[in-house]
C-alpha cells in the first residue's frame, strides 16, 4: 500500500465510525482505534487539547467526561470542528463546541453527573494535527458525588472494559508522573486485557511536577514496567496556566525547553513532547489499522452478504398494509414450519457442534433412556395386551395414524403401569419432560430468525 493509501486509512476508518454511530449499530464489527483511560486528575483532557491546539473539552471538579468521546481529528486548512448529531452546523468557536459537548452529555445523562456508552462523535479539522482518531473515556474515579449512584466506579470501569477489551483496540494509558507507576489505574485496567502489554502505548504526564531530585528516565525508558510500544512523556499546562488562558502554542514551546534542559531527559528529548506523542499516534494507528484491514474486510463481506440476504426477505413486507400482513404471516408461519421440520429431521443446513440437539436428541431420548425406564417398570402384560388389542380394533378405520396412535396408546398405558410400579411411573414422566423440552428448544430456534419480523405484524 503506498503512502497516499496510508494516509486514507484514518478517514476510511472514521467513517466507519460515523456510519454506525448515525444508526445505533456496531454490526459486530470491531474497529481499528485508541482508547484513553486514565485517572480524573491524570491529564488526559490536557494531552488532547495539546493536539488540537484548543481548549475545548469540559472540565471542573468531578467526573466531566461522562459519555464517550469519539475525537477525529483531520489535517486541514481551514479550522473548524463538527459533531455528528448536528452535522450541517461548523463550529469555529471552539468555546461553543464545550458548550455542546456538555449539553449533548445531559441530553442522554441528566444533569446528576450520571454516564452513559453512548459516544458522541466530534470531528475536528486543523491545520496544526495529524489525522488521528482517539476515543476519550470517562476518568477512573473511586467516590460518587452529588446523585451519582453508589457504584458509579464499577459503571464507569465496565464502560472501559467495553472499549479496551477489543483485539482491535490500542489503549492509550495516561499515568501522572507524580504517582506511583505500580498505582497507576489506567496501566491496571490496562493489564487486565492486555497482560503482555502488546497493544499499550504508555503517556506519562506532569513531569514537571514531580519531587525534587527524581524524575521518570527509568519508566520513559521502558526498564519499569515495560510496553512494548514503550512510554512518552509530556508536559501538560498547569491549573494555573489553564486559569490564566496561557496559550497552547506557548505551553507547547516551555514543554519543549523542559525535555532540552532537563539533565535526566535531555537525551531523549526527540522521542519526547505532545508534537512526538500524535506524530507516534498517527504512525501506530495508521500501522493497527493496515494490520487488522484483512480480516476487517473479511467481517464487512460477510456482514453485507448477510444484509442483503435480510433485505431480499423483507423486500415485501408493508407493515402499513394490511393484505400485506396477512400474507407476510402466512409466509413466515410456512417458513417456520419448514424449518421446524428441518431441525427435527436433522437436514437443515445448520448444525450444531456442541451439543446434541432438535431431532437428535429427542432421538437419543427414545432409544436409549426410554427403553431403559421401560425395564424398570411393573405391569400386568395379560392386561396390557387385551387394552392394546382394543385400542387396534377401535382405530381400525384410520391405517395412516395406526402406528402412531397405538404408540400413543401403549406409552400412555405403560406410563401409568400398575401401582406396585409407582417409581417407575416417575421416572417415565421425567422422560416425557426431557423430550417435552427438547421440542420446545426446537421451537425457540426456528422462531429465532422470525421473532423481530412479527413484531411488526
Amino acid at each position: 500500500m503506498g503512502n497516499r493509501g496510508m494516509e486514507e486509512l484514518i478517514p476510511l476508518v472514521n467513517k466507519l465510525q460515523d456510519a454506525f454511530s448515525s444508526i445505533g449499530q456496531s454490526c459486530h464489527l470491531d474497529l481499528p482505534q485508541i482508547a484513553v483511560v486514565g485517572g480524573q486528575s491524570a491529564g488526559k483532557s490536557s494531552v488532547l487539547e495539546n493536539f488540537v491546539g484548543r481548549d475545548f473539552l469540559p472540565r471542573g471538579s468531578g467526573i466531566v467526561t461522562r459519555r464517550p468521546l469519539i475525537l477525529q481529528l483531520i489535517f486541514s486548512k481551514t479550522e473548524y470542528a463538527e459533531f455528528l448529531h448536528c452535522k450541517s452546523k461548523k463550529f469555529t468557536d471552539f468555546d461553543e463546541v464545550r458548550q455542546e459537548i456538555e449539553a449533548e452529555t445531559d441530553r442522554v445523562t441528566g444533569t446528576n453527573k450520571g454516564i452513559s456508552p453512548v459516544p458522541i462523535n466530534l470531528r475536528v479539522y486543523s491545520p496544526h494535527v495529524l489525522n488521528l482518531t482517539l476515543i476519550d473515556l470517562p476518568g477512573i474515579t473511586k467516590v460518587p458525588v452529588g446523585d451519582q449512584p453508589q457504584d458509579i466506579e464499577y459503571q464507569i470501569k465496565d464502560m472501559i472494559l467495553q472499549f479496551i477489551s477489543r483485539e482491535s483496540s490500542l489503549i492509550l494509558a495516561v499515568t501522572p508522573a507524580n504517582m506511583d507507576l505500580a498505582n497507576s489505574d489506567a496501566l491496571k485496567m490496562a493489564k487486565e486485557v492486555d497482560p503482555q502489554g502488546l497493544r499499550t502505548i504508555g503517556v506519562i504526564t506532569k513531569l514537571d511536577l514531580m519531587d525534587e531530585g527524581t524524575d521518570a528516565r527509568d519508566v520513559l525508558e521502558n526498564k519499569l514496567l515495560p510496553l512494548r510500544r514503550g512510554y512518552i512523556g509530556v508536559v501538560n499546562r498547569s491549573q494555573k496556566d489553564i486559569d490564566g488562558k496561557k496559550d497552547i502554542r506557548a505551553a507547547l514551546a516551555a514543554e519543549r525547553k523542559f525535555f532540552l534542559s532537563h539533565p535526566a531527559y535531555r537525551h531523549m528529548a526527540d522521542r519526547m513532547g505532545t508534537p512526538h506523542l500524535q506524530k507516534v499516534l498517527n504512525q501506530q494507528l495508521t500501522n493497527h489499522i493496515r494490520e487488522t484491514l484483512p480480516s476487517l474486510r473479511s467481517k464487512l463481506q460477510s456482514q453485507l452478504l448477510s444484509l442483503e440476504k435480510e433485505v431480499e426477505e423483507y423486500k415485501n413486507f408493508r407493515p402499513d398494509d394490511p393484505t400485506r400482513k396477512t400474507k407476510a404471516l402466512l409466509q413466515m408461519v410456512q417458513q417456520f414450519g419448514v424449518d421446524f421440520e428441518k431441525r427435527i429431521e436433522g437436514s437443515g443446513d445448520q448444525v450444531d457442534t456442541l451439543e446434541l440437539s432438535g431431532g437428535a436428541r429427542i432421538n437419543r431420548i427414545f432409544h436409549e433412556r426410554f427403553p431403559f425406564e421401560l425395564v424398570k417398570m411393573e405391569f400386568d402384560e395379560k392386561d396390557l395386551r387385551r387394552e392394546i388389542s382394543y385400542a387396534i380394533k377401535n382405530i381400525h378405520g384410520v391405517r395412516n395414524d395406526l402406528g402412531r396412535k397405538v404408540g400413543v396408546v401403549s406409552r400412555t398405558r405403560l406410563e401409568e403401569g400398575s401401582r406396585s410400579g409407582a417409581s417407575g411411573v416417575g421416572s417415565a414422566r421425567r422422560d416425557r419432560g426431557s423430550q417435552r423440552g427438547a421440542v420446545l428448544k426446537v421451537v425457540k430456534s426456528s422462531l429465532g430468525a422470525e421473532k423481530c419480523r412479527i413484531s411488526w405484524l
